[in-house]
């Protein structure tokens, strides 16, 4: 073997290029040899440059090998499916030697593709690419589930261009793109790319490794699918298994529950009793509360979520006795709001037993209240004895108030006039049901107040005592909402003024009466229904309603902080008031009456304006001021 010859081995040794291979030829003929050399060099050369190819295909092929083995690998321990994915795409582009790879799944809720991952990719749009399903070159690969490539893109025809396609190619540059699908059985889910900025032929080989890829990375996918599955099925059993724990223990205490409320009844047990029994059960609180509700805070026959508590209204007839309030559980299940709802059902059982115990009662405050309006000069002494029997205290100051329903009166008008006399007789019936539920609800409130009441003038009075603190209007406003809450309707309440002592003077309680009912069609004309007041709360109106008028008191709620100021500083706001309205609100001419600067006229009616309010001025309240303000001066004028 000659030195030249010898210096091919030295080449395939060290790796060298192609290009080194023609450097011996060359040399040997520079330095004269002869042709039987340069021909037995040449043959050398071939023979290395195969063997050279030879060496590179047995690294490529085990390189490709290698990175399908570690694919492999990847998906015997699939934890992060994004991550196997990436490796495959980034394997795919280093053997092939493309500048970018990328692989696109289908969407079939969407009915597009989108893309997955993308390696090498430098255009956000590229990256952020869906297009619809057959087009572009992956849209062929998909729907002929065979291998594409293209020398050029935007050249080739054989596949279905679109704007939005060929704006994403465009802005990543790509020129050479090959294609391969991602298949699960028959169906193809997806495609996995190579793709260069540059014009190139794909090798058969290319296309192969490329595919086998997209194998390992179907089997990722669904192998990640297989075991979200799974997982999804495992939780389910889990859930299921709960569920079947619960429900025994919660049928437990579902008979647990009957046991203890059958007790209670056959005992003669109260409402109470009753929330004690269910405490224990339900493991929380249970109380039975027949105040502060509404009606759109409960729901008939079912345990709602109020705020932290659950509420089971407590209800017969369509009236709203009170409610079970469970406090101490976030959370109940079927059978437990089951179990509180028929405990609601037991308590208004046990309630509607105790009313009827009591309907007598109420008939007898009934009774005496229509003594005290209609026969006023019977013996004080008999009064005060009935009263206490029922106990109620006559010798302390009452509050008379009339009540009405002010729902069914429009509904039931509307009624007879589209349906004739039927309908009318339906009214009829409505009203006079109505003002029985009307009556109830008030004599169950009279009871719980130690007053009284009677159904009368197709509404119903109430006479009860009058607390320390409380006044006609804070009785009226409390009856309407608590009326109104228990019968689910607007319920409208008139309030007399005070009446000191109806047993031994029962004589001014027919005034007082009469005086409530006034301020009921007041309120009624005003557009208030459903509220609660007294004369004193309708303004220079409650003077027309009171009798007698209550003119001081007007004087002192409309500019009594005016008066007192006037009193403290020796100052004469008052004058100033009465000539500003004698002037017409002009503060102008009210500095010339007054014989004052401008400036100080401004400067009063702003101290004016903080002691009555920012509205003074309004038309209502000028009004009411001018009144006042006339009755101030009668006052004064009698005073003196």
């Amino acid at each position: 073997m000659s030195h030249e010859q010898a210096s091919y081995l030295e080449l395939l040794a060290r790796g060298a290029a192609a290009e080194a291979y023609d450097r011996p030829v060359l040399l040997a003929g520079a330095s004269g040899a002869g042709p039987e050399t340069l021909a037995s060099l040449e043959e050398a050369k071939q023979l290395a440059l195969r063997v050279r190819a030879e060496l590179e295909g047995r690294r490529r092929r085990e390189a490709e090998l290698s990175a399908l083995f570690e694919t492999a690998h990847d998906l015997a321990g699939l934890r992060d499916l994004d991550a196997v994915l990436r490796a495959i795409v980034q394997r795919a582009r280093s053997l092939l030697g493309t500048e970018v790879a990328y692989l696109s799944l289908n969407d079939p809720a969407a009915g597009d593709t989108y893309m997955r991952v993308t390696e090498g990719s430098v255009s956000a749009r590229f990256q952020q690419l869906r297009l619809g399903m057959g087009e572009g070159l992956g849209g062929l690969v998909a729907q002929t589930a065979r291998p594409y490539v293209t020398d050029s893109y935007f050249d080739d025809a054989r596949f279905e261009h679109t704007r939005t396609i060929d704006t994403a190619v465009s802005d990543e540059g790509l020129v050479a793109i090959l294609g391969v699908p991602l298949m699960l059985g028959s169906q193809v889910i997806g495609v996995l790319f190579a793709a260069d900025r540059r014009a190139r032929v794909f090798e058969r080989e290319q296309v192969a490794l490329l595919g086998s890829f997209a194998a390992h990375a179907a089997v990722a996918i669904d192998t990640a699918n297989l075991l979200a599955e799974t997982r999804s099925a495992l939780a389910e059993l889990e859930r299921a298994n709960e569920i079947i724990r619960d429900h025994s223990g919660v049928i437990e205490r579902a008979s647990e529950v009957h046991d203890r409320l059958t007790e209670v009844v056959l005992r003669g047990g109260g409402v109470h009793d009753v929330a004690a029994a269910l405490s224990e059960v339900l493991d929380g609180t249970v109380e039975f509360t027949d105040t502060g509700l509404e009606a759109a805070d409960v729901a008939d026959g079912r345990a709602i979520r109020h705020g932290d508590d659950w509420v089971a209204a407590v209800s017969a007839g369509g009236e709203l006795l009170g409610a079970l309030v469970l406090r101490g559980r976030l959370e109940l299940d079927p059978v437990d709001r089951r179990t509180l709802e028929r405990a609601a059902m037991v308590t208004s059982l046990l309630l509607l037993a105790r009313r009827s115990a009591h309907d007598a009662e109420q008939r007898v405050r009934g009774e005496l209240l229509d003594d005290l309006l209609d026969a006023p000069d019977r013996d004080p002494r008999l009064l005060r004895e009935r009263a206490a029997r029922l106990g109620a205290d006559l010798d302390a100051p009452h509050v008379v108030l009339a009540a009405r329903i002010d729902g069914s009166g429009t509904d039931g008008a509307y009624r007879g006039t589209a349906e004739g006399g039927g309908a009318e007789r339906g009214t009829v019936e409505r009203e006079t049901a109505d003002r029985r539920r009307l009556w109830s609800a008030a004599s169950h409130l009279a009871a719980t107040r130690s007053g009284l009441a009677a159904a009368r003038d197709g509404g119903t009075v109430l006479l009860l005592p009058l607390g320390p603190g409380d006044s006609a209007a804070d009785l009226a406003r409390q009856a309407a909402r608590q009326l109104g809450g228990t019968l689910r309707e607007l319920v409208t309440v008139g309030a007399s003024s005070p009446v000191t002592a109806p047993a031994g003077d029962p004589g001014p309680i027919a005034e007082a009466y009469a005086q409530a009912r006034r301020c009921l069609d007041a309120l009624r004309l005003l557009g208030r229904s459903g509220q609660g007041a007294a004369a004193q709360d309708l303004g220079f109106l409650g003077l027309l309603l009171a009798d007698p008028g209550d003119a001081d008191g007007f004087v002192q709620r409309t500019i009594g902080e005016v008066v007192a100021y006037d009193r403290r500083r020796g100052t004469d706001l008052i004058h100033t008031l009465d000539a500003y309205f004698a002037s017409g609100m002009s503060p102008a001419r009210t500095k010339d009456d007054l014989h004052v600067h401008v400036n100080t006229v401004a400067q009063r009616l702003e101290r004016i304006g903080r002691l009555l309010g920012p509205d003074w001025q309004s038309p209502a309240r000028s009004l009411e001021i001018q009144l006042a303000l006339r009755l101030h001066a009668m006052s004064a004028a009698v005073a003196r």
